[in-house]
């Protein structure tokens, strides 16, 4: 057997076998008691805007795209989720402070303002989460009505 090959009979098997170490799946399956649309009025377009293009990294529920279940793009997928997750979690948005949740308001803003999210890498693949000016629009009147009714609290 040629070096060419035994290097890619080693490559091929390393590849089989990465496929048995698979992520955590980050799928919860209930809605939970700390849910942003429990603790603030979320419009329903506005929900369907979150769970379109935002819920999949940041909530408790992702809907796994096929390619999640080969490795290591399902390892690259965890780790965007686990990021996402530690900086916003629409799931636990009811149990952050007064001031966590009016700073990530505040973050939600800007990152509609700018355009950084959802990611560009995400958009490659899920078309359908792109923001419209529409969507952006309905977005950023919720976001300031939500953080005016954070200010009226204090």
């Amino acid at each position: 057997m040629s070096r060419k090959k035994i290097i890619l009979f080693a490559l091929l098997i390393a590849f089989i076998a990465i496929q048995f170490v698979r992520p955590a799946r980050n799928y919860s399956g209930q809605a939970s008691l700390d849910n942003i649309g429990r603790v603030f009025t979320v419009p329903k377009k506005v929900d369907a805007i979150l769970k379109s293009s935002c819920y999949d990294c940041h909530s408790n529920n992702t809907r796994y795209p096929w390619y999640a279940e080969i490795q290591p793009s399902g390892w690259w997928l965890a780790y965007h989720i686990k990021k996402g997750k530690s900086e916003l979690n629409f799931d636990e948005f009811g149990a952050y402070s007064r001031r966590r949740q009016n700073s990530k308001m505040k973050s939600i803003e800007n990152s509609i303002k700018d355009g950084t999210m959802p990611l560009p890498s995400y958009l490659w693949i899920h078309k359908n989460a792109k923001l419209t000016k529409e969507d952006k629009s309905l977005l950023l009147n919720w976001v300031k009505k939500t953080r005016d009714s954070l200010s009226l609290k204090h």
